[in-house]
Parts: C-alpha cells; structure tokens; sequence
C-alpha cells in the first residue's frame, strides 16, 4: 500500500511540474482576454477533456502509437515548439494570433475551439514533456501504474479547470492595461517555451541519429 501511496504522490508531482497550472492559468488569461467568463469556462473545460483524452491513449497505447504513425519525441517537440514560438510572437506584439481572429462574426464559434485545441491542449497541457512523463509513469510495471497515471493527469485536469476560471477574477483586478501587460509577457514566455521545446527536439533527433 505504501509504495502505491508512493507512486500516486510522484506522478501527480511530476505531472504538476511538468504542466505547471500557475504558469498555465497566466498563459490562460492573455489568450482568453477577449472572451467572455462563460466562453472561458467553455475554452477551458474543452482544453482540458481534450488534454486528458491525448494523454490518456498515450498513457495505454503510447508506443503503439509512435510506431504506427512513424512518430518520434523529438519530431513532436519540433513541431510544438514551432507553433508555441509562433503563438508567443504574436501575443508578444500585442496582437492574436491568426488562429484566434475570426474573419467575421459566423466564425467564431469555430476560431474559440481553435484556441481550445490549438495552442491550449496541444502542445500547452497536452505537450511532448506531458506525453513523455505519462508514457515513462505507466510502462514502468503493468496496469496498476496505467490507472495511476490516468487518474492523477485527470485530477490535475481539474485542478487546472479551477485554476483558469479562478483567473477570471485576476483578469477584473488587473483591468484592461494589466492584461495588456500579462499577455504581453505570457508572450514572451511562450516564446521561450518554444525555443527550448524546438531546441530540445533538434538535440534529440541528432542524439538519436548518433545512436542509430
């Protein structure tokens, strides 16, 4: 029991550092500015299911799937550190990203579920580190560590959910210019975030390469 009580303690540890909701919940509130509470809590709750569907499937069948698919973590690091880099540019310059401007009042539902998808669940909740500490927790030794896994990233999903919409009363403190401000250094750090995600990846691949 003890040693159960062990593995639950350091995969719901491992998860909050490697997902980090504070940091999240900042990056939350520049994309989400704009929004509506209700929209938010919509954003939020669809991130969140989507997040815990990806890291679920990896957590069961996560080699099953880079096999099948050709996929390698470095390649998924790549190409997540890319889109991150791009988000953080655009929220650094004061401005959304083309993925979250809708061309006309008829898109916006379809520009929100963008932002639920694309950046948030992936590569923000449901990133490469957050796949890869999920696939390195439920292989270690049959399917007690699987459900372990599953349901610590589902508690964190609901932690998070609180989190996010709790940021809603941060955004009525800040006001306006305060936002302004968050967005603008969320974009920097989603910048960051990128570049290391990217530089990550390319050593990888070369590491892997050398080992091939």
């Amino acid at each position: 029991m003890s040693d159960i009580f062990g593995q639950v303690i350091n995969v719901l540890l491992g998860f909050f550092a490697i997902m980090n909701p504070v940091a999240n919940t900042a990056v939350f509130i520049g994309m989400t500015a704009d929004e509506t509470a209700a929209k938010k809590r919509e954003i939020a709750r669809k991130a969140l299911l989507i997040a815990f569907c990806i890291v679920a499937a990896f957590a069961l069948l996560g080699n099953v799937i880079f096999h099948m698919f050709g996929i390698t973590l470095p390649a998924l690091r790549v190409t997540g550190g890319i889109l991150v880099f791009l988000i953080g540019t655009h929220m650094l310059n004061g401005e959304r990203s083309k993925m979250h401007k809708g061309r006309g009042q008829d898109y916006e539902e379809d520009e929100d579920n963008d932002i639920a998808i694309s950046p948030l669940a992936v590569p923000i909740l449901a990133g490469p580190g957050t796949i890869a500490t999920a696939i390195n927790f439920s292989s270690s030794s049959g399917w007690v560590d699987t459900v372990i896994t599953i349901a610590m990233f589902a508690v964190l999903c609901v932690v998070t959910f609180f989190f996010f919409v709790s940021g809603e009363k941060v955004v009525n403190y800040l006001g306006k210019g305060g936002v302004n401000i968050v967005t603008r250094l969320m974009g920097l750090i989603l910048a960051v975030i990128g570049v290391q995600m990217l530089i990550e990846g390319v050593f990888g691949a070369i590491a892997a390469n050398k080992m091939g």
